[in-house]
């Protein structure tokens, strides 16, 4: 006996009478059910507005309900009737505070969705601000780095600045924890917190005296001499969308992961590379930027193995403790792409070009990025899942054989193409 909790991909999720979470495939499952489970996805609430009061009233008090069924239905139909519920507000995010997560997670979604968007045209105007300056800060600091860098110790200095990144993002996320343990859920506070630490890195960025004297780097530069690095790119936007999109969406529609499971995870992560950034950057220096895209690309496709078949390797719970070791380790491997630009200036033509083309660099990984998930979730929808990691690991191995490619020119000579 399993009372149905929520559906999850390509997955019905139940809960058993001891409380186990189970996952099991919608395709398993009898025509009828099967049918019933799409009437639950497809479904829209319409409330006659003279009914309306009542309706809400009613869910609001299902909330509260014994049953954990019950009371995720209530809260995912309240984000479907959305503003015009607005009275259950209240209550659904103290159903946030809740111990069950898919109770949490309905509420949160049924606030996202159902209450929070509805100035849809002013949302985009401050996200899109928001990811000008992240992109702005992207293609800055590779170049801000060679500079306070010594030479040969660039792949340090850049490690230096991704580990402080992540201690800045642990240091963040304690912030918010705490105001919202003290004051609640404050968002007020934490975007308040969040704009003043902003101010502070721009005072902090001002002060900076390095390459003031600088004449101003060229507005676009593409040059066959760099088509490795231009490759590089594209391979880490491939990298990058295969973690973001489908690494977590592995973990939450299969094997029903809860969101706090995944902060956890990213947390771990992040704390691990306040140390191992640096000590990265120092592999780098010490190994040169072949071997260790190289070895990155390897590690990827076993990453990729791990995804596609874990549940084949181990059995449960292992094969679920063999998929988070490889989030953090991906998550970690990240601190790798410094390779991209301590190769960048052992191969630039003029130091003038590092900029604009770290900038290159970064709209090529961004269009991979953007393309590749329709592929992907066209393969994951048609075939599997497994396919999909599969495609990633036989691109990791193809990486593989380009990283074989790169050449620096030795200390005093002049670069070399490619």
């Amino acid at each position: 006996e399993a009372d149905f909790e929520r559906i999850a991909g390509d997955q019905v999720v139940l809960k058993k009478a001891d409380g186990a979470i189970l996952s099991v495939p919608i395709a398993r499952l009898s025509k009828a059910d099967q049918s019933y489970l799409e009437s639950i996805r497809t479904s829209k609430i319409v409330v006659e507005p003279g009914r309306r009061k009542a309706v809400v009233s009613a869910l609001i008090a299902a909330l509260q309900d014994e049953n954990n069924s019950v009371r995720s239905s209530a809260a995912g139909a309240l984000g479907q009737i959305g503003p015009n519920a607005k009275d259950a507000v209240p209550a659904l995010i103290e159903a946030l505070r809740g111990k069950d997560s898919s109770i949490r997670e309905s509420a949160a979604g049924a606030l996202g969705l159902g209450f929070l968007s509805g100035e849809t045209f002013l949302l985009i105007v401050f996200i899109s601000v928001w990811s000008l300056g992240d992109h702005i800060i992207f293609a800055v600091e590779g170049p801000l780095g060679l500079k306070l860098a010594r030479r040969g110790g660039e792949g340090h200095r850049l490690g230096q600045i991704g580990g402080a990144r992540n201690l800045g993002t642990i240091c963040g996320v304690g912030i918010v924890y705490l105001l919202a343990r003290l004051l609640g859920n404050r968002y007020d506070l934490f975007y308040l917190a969040g704009a003043g630490c902003a101010v502070a890195a721009g005072l902090l960025y001002w002060r900076l005296r390095v390459g003031r004297g600088d004449p101003p780097s060229r507005r676009i530069v593409f040059r066959k001499e760099y088509r490795l690095f231009y490759a590089i790119s594209a391979l880490f936007g491939i990298r990058k969308q295969m973690f973001i999109v489908f690494g977590s969406w592995v973990l939450v529609s299969l094997y029903g992961v809860p969101v706090s499971t995944i902060a956890l995870l990213y947390f771990i992560a992040a704390t691990v590379g306040v140390v191992a950034r640096p000590l990265l950057g120092d592999v780098i220096d010490w190994l040169g930027e072949r071997k260790v895209l190289a070895a990155d690309e390897i590690l990827l496709l076993v990453i990729c193995l791990a995804y596609a078949f874990a549940s084949d390797l181990l059995p449960a719970p292992y094969d679920l403790y063999l998929l988070y070791g490889a989030y953090i380790f991906d998550v970690v491997l990240f601190a790798l792409r410094v390779a991209r630009t301590t190769y960048l200036k052992k191969i630039a033509r003029d130091p003038a070009d590092i900029t604009p083309t770290i900038s290159l660099g970064i709209t090529i990984d961004h269009v991979v990025a953007m393309t590749l998930p329709i592929l992907s979730g066209y393969i994951w929808e048609a075939w599997g899942f497994r396919w999909v990691f599969l495609l990633a690991g036989a691109i990791a191995l193809a990486g593989f054989f380009v990283c074989l490619r790169i050449r620096v020119p030795a200390t005093g000579e002049a670069p070399q193409p490619g």
